[in-house]
């Protein structure tokens, strides 16, 4: 829609409408942030009605441009507009904001709201989803698009806030988007100087144009209350194609309210009714509330028409690029479905070295990768700077890299946070399963992202290798002691610390095959040997989280439960007890598949009565709770302090995690 045709008084009614929408809903919620939306409805006007292009009836067209909120407090801008464009978003629905049950809670949720595409509220998370979804974009373009067909031709939009600008995440992200060139994404700066303590001078007096130009960054300032100056810009900012965008739109927020805006007080907090009343008088808005005038319908109406037009001519395409690509079609419908070949898991433990030598299970997993790599072409992702450490680059592919954007190794830099959020843009943008690695101890710069992802329902994997007192020389700094239990607290997140190469690959099986969900698996540095096993042995066992690798003729006297690198010191002490007590060992790579399981198998597994004993070179937190009651006396065995810096053996002898220091516990335990 050509806005500069629309007249004046129509545009400035359709930008009131969403103000008032969200200002009302607001109010009757007593609670949420009516300044971002009312401060940025010509912008939003703008977007919608010019640039956007989506189809409601469809929302997860494949085609359809993204747009993110990043400063998702302002979800009312949003429910607003899907409201006008017709997705499923209902006055009712408007009306029950932040309630019980509705699908517009307080911030925007992907896997709730139909149009919703990123769950933000974190700021600057979304900025970094943004930049994962334009290399989501490219990627897709590459593989699919034809010299006849363009299929994949879309766009990716963001609106940004003060407070985004000043979270490091979207530092990190925007960084590595200027790198990448990447002139499929625009972001729209909602630059109105208010954040919740105040004015930003407070903090925050960096120039953040000159900050995005040094990124590498289209740079455009702009008047965000005037539709027709950002409808303008934004076209100026998508004719830029070799690199990202950003728009500076000048904004007061809260603009309407007579006495509130432009100040932090209608940041976070609902107008009250006098200045709801002021608001409507000072805007000449004379309708009840929770109404749209019939004229801002028929402009929305106006726009689906011209995007239903365009929608129906890209179906002709996509159906003219089936017929002419009947097997890059089978291959984008797998893509787009996540399909995962029925086998495998014979073709990722096909892959494990057959010497029978020991072996960190982080090179363990670099074969695993190489597996996947070929069998999962959904499967994209890389390193924060760290591939040499943590064997994450699939060797057949070549990088993903400016004006080169058919590779599928992703070179994040030291950049944990935004690699986390980049992920789950790649993950929201759908057809790709991502990965991201670095050290465990660096999970801390990742947990904001890694608990989005599982609040969020999405699918990746992320990798962490060096993952405990074991990795030596670096010391405390870089020793991982808290970061298994840490990360296992995070609900949805299947955590793996698999201990051997078949548990390796058996965790990669599941993490794969995982779509409602993220995995971090957990690898070591040092040396592990391949584990023995008995001949009945089924990999299925490792998919129930925990099973019996070690047991007697008899009912056992003591079990002995380990992860990872540890579950080899259980089976040593074992022999040590052999013969004179029946002990079972227990490896138990994930806590979270074990609580999958029914009571009747865990309780097969740790019998009434009989004493535990548990060994991780990790924090004892939690360990008792994975012990189903009723059980005998338990025994944690781990590290409840940090690490030190020496040798690898030597610091796991002076924590006693040695078979003499761990028996001496074990016997002294079984005399109780």
């Amino acid at each position: 829609m050509n806005l500069s045709s629309v007249p004046a008084e129509s545009l400035k009614l359709a930008a009131n409408t969403i103000r008032m929408l969200s200002a009302e809903a607001v109010e009757k919620a007593n609670s949420g942030h009516p300044g971002m939306p009312m401060g940025m409805a010509e912008v939003g006007v703008a977007l919608w009605l010019s640039h956007l292009r989506f189809n409601s009836a469809d929302p997860k067209w494949l085609n359809r441009d993204r747009f993110v909120l990043s400063n998702g407090h302002g979800s009312m801008f949003l429910y607003s507009l899907l409201h006008l464009s017709g997705y499923a978003v209902s006055m009712d629905d408007i009306k029950a904001f932040r309630q019980w049950d509705s699908i517009t809670p307080g911030h925007p949720e992907s896997h709730i709201t139909p149009g919703v595409e990123a769950t933000t509220g974190p700021l600057g998370q979304g900025v970094s989803n943004a930049v994962g979804m334009a290399i989501g974009q490219k990627l897709m373009a590459e593989h699919f698009n034809t010299d006849q067909h363009s299929i994949v031709n879309h766009r990716i939009f963001c609106i940004a806030g003060d407070g985004c600008m000043m979270e490091g995440v979207s530092g990190e992200g925007s960084s590595l988007a200027g790198h990448l060139g990447l002139g499929n994404l625009t972001v729209i700066y909602d630059d109105n100087h208010i954040s919740i303590a105040g004015s930003t001078e407070l903090a925050f007096s960096e120039d953040v144009a000159k900050r995005y130009e040094a990124y590498g960054w289209h740079v455009l300032k702009v008047d965000g209350h005037d539709c027709v100056a950002v409808d303008q810009a934004i076209a100026e900012a998508v004719a830029e194609d070799s690199r990202p965008s950003l728009i500076c739109a000048k904004t007061i927020i809260g603009k309407g309210s007579p006495h509130k805006a432009d100040t932090a007080g209608v940041h976070g907090s609902p107008l009250g009714a006098d200045e709801l009343q002021a608001t409507r008088e000072a805007l000449g808005w004379n309708y009840e509330p929770f109404t749209v005038p019939d004229e801002v319908r028929q402009l929305f109406a106006a726009r689906g028409d011209e995007l239903a037009a365009g929608y129906s001519e890209w179906q002709k395409e996509f159906k003219a690029w089936r017929e002419a690509n009947a097997e890059l079609a089978r291959a984008l419908d797998d893509q787009l479905a996540l399909k995962i070949p029925s086998d495998i898991r014979a073709k990722l433990i096909g892959a494990l070295p057959t010497d029978g030598k020991p072996a960190a299970t982080r090179k363990l997993s670099g074969g695993v990768i190489q597996a996947a790599s070929k069998e999962v072409p959904a499967l994209v992702g890389g390193s924060a700077d760290l591939e040499p450490s943590t064997y994450t680059l699939i060797k057949d592919e070549t990088d993903f890299e400016k004006g080169a954007y058919s590779g599928r190794n992703l070179r994040f830099g030291v950049r944990e946070h935004a690699m986390g959020a980049v992920m789950n843009g790649l993950a929201y943008y759908g057809g790709y399963i991502p990965y991201g690695s670095t050290f465990l101890c660096f999970a801390d710069y990742m947990r904001p992202t890694i608990r989005l992802a599982a609040l969020s329902h999405l699918p990746g994997l992320f990798i962490f290798t060096h993952d405990s007192i074991y990795l030596g020389e670096d010391g405390p700094t870089h020793q991982a002691v808290e970061h298994v239990s840490s990360l296992r607290m995070i609900p949805n997140l299947w955590v793996f610390r698999p201990a051997d190469g078949v548990e390796t690959a058996v965790c990669y099986e599941a993490a794969l095959k995982r779509s409602d969900g993220p995995s971090a698996l957990v690898f070591t540095r040092q040396n592990v040997p391949m584990l023995e096993r008995s001949s009945d042995f089924s990999p299925d066992l490792v998919l129930r989280g925990a099973y019996s690798l070690v047991d007697s003729d008899r009912s056992p006297e003591l079990v002995i439960a380990a992860t990872g690198s540890e579950v080899e010191l259980a089976v040593e002490c074992a022999e040590q007890l052999r013969g004179s007590i029946s002990v079972r060992v227990v490896s138990m790579p994930s806590w979270e598949l074990f609580c999958l399981q029914d009571d009747a198998y865990r309780k097969q597994l740790f019998p009434g009565g009989v004493k535990t004993v548990s060994i991780e070179a990790g924090i004892t937190f939690g360990w008792r709770d994975m012990i189903p009651s009723g059980t005998g006396s338990h025994l944690s065995i781990g590290v409840d302090k940090f690490g030190a810096s020496a040798p690898s053996e030597v610091v796991g002898e002076k924590y006693g995690f040695t078979v003499d220091a761990v028996m001496e516990k074990i016997r002294a335990h079984m005399q109780q």
